[in-house]
């Protein structure tokens, strides 16, 4: 029997969740286990990807409900959450 490797559930928010095609998934939890090597991983899928998560874009990350930076640890179980920029009047 082979083992499960350990994971996040990771969601999408607002036009994250209309240009990538879904809002969420489980996640394989990357090495070294922090937000930024996430980020990475979801990137190695392809262009669309990369361009959802370009400098420029400016997204914004949370763990179990607390925003976090993109060198904060993550743990197998977590709940990451990715939300663009919020405007307010």
């Amino acid at each position: 029997m082979d083992a499960v490797a350990p994971q996040v559930r990771v969601r999408y928010f607002a036009w994250l969740r209309e240009e990538l095609g879904r809002s969420e998934e489980c996640v394989a939890l990357p090495e070294p286990a922090r937000i930024d090597a996430l980020v990475a991983a979801l990137c190695d899928r392809g262009p669309q990807w990369v361009a959802a998560f370009a400098p420029g874009r400016r997204v914004r990350a949370a763990c179990n409900q607390r925003f976090i930076g993109p060198d904060a640890a993550i743990e197998a179980g977590d709940e990451i959450a990715f939300f663009p920029p919020v405007t307010g009047g």
